[in-house]
């Protein structure tokens, strides 16, 4: 039997690796079982090229649990080790096996290599009050050995009895880990990270991985029943997704995958960190923003690359020209898949809009590149259906139906958005009597898509529909003359001047149709934008939020129903229904809550009841 101390270079960094290697305790198991896979597919490779002989057999790996004696011990059938390879590769500590072996065979499969760290075995000691390793050699007459470690640098190195060729990692799982002890944090833990794995993963007599899941397969060589099936190995409780897209490509990078388009039916069901990023299928990590762009954080599937480069915990990215190189690929990938489906089956593509707008939008304003792209494929959607088919106009489709109307006195286009059809039904049917078109913009990203599409495309502006009367939605027309005189109007400004809570109220007289509303109530579209950012965002809170809503509260002197106010001879009465005409027009706006509600509803009944011949007066 040998002894000795484990040699390192710093005599203070074991206790580091044993307590601070990583910041999960439960990566001891994903370390631990990846290495076995390697030790698996380096037989693989060694058979192949002749230097193993005889029947490989059945080929696995085999985790068991024994909660009575507290042990845990992970069971390959690969390489195993001779007494010299344990004593390089087990004693020097971060001296690792797997990089060598990828040296010396490269170009021979050596790429299914997973570690290549040199320290993940040392993870077991996170958990253990010590660690054997009971290995045996592939080679020819090789002799059994038996490792033990109890976490300081002294070991004990001596030949044993083993059968089969293999490696054993018993660990002895100490009174802080008693956790990992239980079968169903094992399964749990193993079913994240090995899920995938290459090699068949068996636990209490079951296999827990699929060794080819879909990724690894060609395109070709797959249906849509098996994207589907495997988007539901995934993600067991989510709605079928849009559709895919299949990543696969080897060089100047290896990079295969599959990304997913969800559907999303309400902007609140954004969810990030979706994505789950593999090295040679072991999971590592679904925070994947520095891989994926942000905007496609929003995307559901797997990316897996070898070229990733990853520190010592494979659960953080380190800078390298690769991730960049990915980057870049995948969002051209996206643009490209988009755009393929808008102009081949556009139709489908605009049933599909209702999700796909928002990676479209939130692509168009973070990255410059895909904005290029996505002009060609980003759309709008009508307000006003015409029966039941919905209209989208691209942005060059919609500038050329109203360049004759929409076109501001700076010759920018003028593209007129609600927020909400239902609520704002009034503006957008008087916008559109007078012939503009209406598109709409109701996700949680649209008032900050308006502020970034307002600076990067050339020559647009954007005017809420209800952020003026519908005369001046365009440019600030002149005033017309109303058919009262100046004493009239001053009796209505007089009357229509209403301060509610957290209002700021300022009232025209200006002669419009007389089919037009008889009074309108508008905000700027600078402060109400952004309000509506600052609800959205939180982070113009404390500036744009608190501050009142600025309301100018426009009245129709043309109106027929102000000859009947301004002749009523009960002064309280006529300051109730003009009361009520304000508040509508509010209540229109969403401005009218709570105690100002209440009088409203109050105020509507009691006029009732004094004149029951006369209607309720509304918009």
């Amino acid at each position: 039997m040998a002894t000795g101390n484990i040699r390192v270079q710093t005599e203070n960094i074991f206790p580091i690796i044993k307590k601070f290697l990583y910041s999960d305790h439960e990566i001891f198991i994903r370390e631990l079982v990846s290495n076995a896979v390697d030790a698996t597919q380096k037989l693989k490779t060694y058979s192949s090229i002749g230097e193993a002989k005889g029947e490989l057999g059945e080929l696995g790996i085999e985790i068991r649990l024994d909660a009575e004696n507290k042990t845990l011990t992970i069971a390959d059938k690969g390489i195993g080790m001779t007494a010299e390879e344990v004593d390089k590769y087990i004693n020097q500590v971060a001296f690792s096996s797997a990089e060598e072996f990828l040296t010396k065979y490269k170009g021979q499969n050596g790429a299914n290599i997973i570690g290549h760290f040199g320290l993940g075995f040392y993870s077991s000691f996170m958990v253990s009050d010590r660690v054997e390793i009971v290995t045996k050699s592939f080679r020819e007459d090789a002799k059994a050995v038996r490792w033990e470690c109890d976490g300081s640098p002294e070991y004990t190195l001596e030949e044993t009895e083993k059968a089969e060729r293999g490696t054993d990692i018993i660990l002895h799982i100490n009174e802080e880990s008693q956790e990992f002890l239980e079968a169903d944090r094992v399964k749990g833990i193993l079913e994240k990270f090995c899920k995938f794995l290459p090699v068949p993963v068996s636990f209490e007599g079951k296999q827990i991985n699929n060794t080819n899941p879909a990724w690894t397969k060609k395109p070709a060589d797959l249906t849509t029943e098996d994207y589907q099936n495997f988007y539901k190995e995934l993600y067991p409780f989510s709605e079928a997704p849009l559709f895919w897209i299949h990543l696969n490509v080897d060089y100047p990078f290896n990079l295969t995958g599959i990304l997913y388009f969800p559907k999303i039916k309400q902007s609140y069901e954004i969810q990030k960190d979706k994505i789950q990023l593999y090295s040679n299928q072991v999971f590592v990590t679904d925070e994947v923003k520095d891989i994926v762009p942000e905007f496609l954080m929003l995307l559901h599937g797997v990316i897996d690359s070898p070229d990733i480069p990853l520190n010592v915990s494979r659960s953080y990215l380190q800078g390298d020209p690769n991730v960049k190189k990915i980057n870049a690929h995948i969002t051209k990938k996206v643009a490209d898949k988009l755009e393929e489906m808008f102009t081949k089956d556009r139709p489908s593509y605009e049933e599909k809009w209702e999700s796909l707008g928002l990676f479209v939008k939130y692509g168009m304003m973070t990255d410059d590149k895909f904005l290029d792209k996505a002009n060609k494929f980003h759309i709008f959607e009508d307000a006003v259906a015409e029966g039941d088919k919905k209209r989208f106009y691209t942005l060059d489709e919609y500038r050329t139906e109203t360049e004759a109307l929409q076109k501001n006195k700076d010759g920018k286009l003028v593209i007129i958005y609600t927020t909400d059809p239902v609520q704002q039904d009034a503006y957008i049917q008087q916008a559109v009597r007078k012939g503009y078109k209406v598109v709409k913009t109701e996700t949680l990203v649209d008032a900050a898509f308006l502020n970034q599409m307002e600076m990067k495309w050339d020559s647009v502006h954007f005017t809420r529909v209800d952020a003026d009367i519908v005369d001046n939605l365009i440019d600030k027309a002149d005033a017309t003359t109303s058919v009262l005189s100046s004493e009239d109007e001053t009796k209505l400004k007089e009357l229509f001047n209403v301060q509610n809570a957290g209002l700021h109220v300022t009232v025209e007289v200006k002669g419009l149709s007389a089919d037009a509303l008889p009074v309108v109530a508008t905000r700027p579209e600078f402060m109400r934008r952004m309000k509506d950012m600052a609800a959205v965002s939180g982070s113009m809170g404390g500036f744009y939020a608190n501050m009142p809503d600025e309301v100018t509260i426009t009245v129709n002197g043309n109106h027929p129903i102000y000859q009947q106010i301004l002749k009523e001879e009960n002064g309280e009465k006529q300051e109730k229904q003009v009361r009520n005409l304000a508040d509508l027009a509010l209540l229109s706006q969403g401005l009218l809550k709570g105690v100002d509600l209440t009088a409203f509803i109050g105020r509507s009944v009691e006029l009732m009841e004094q004149d029951k011949k006369s209607p309720i007066i509304t918009l």
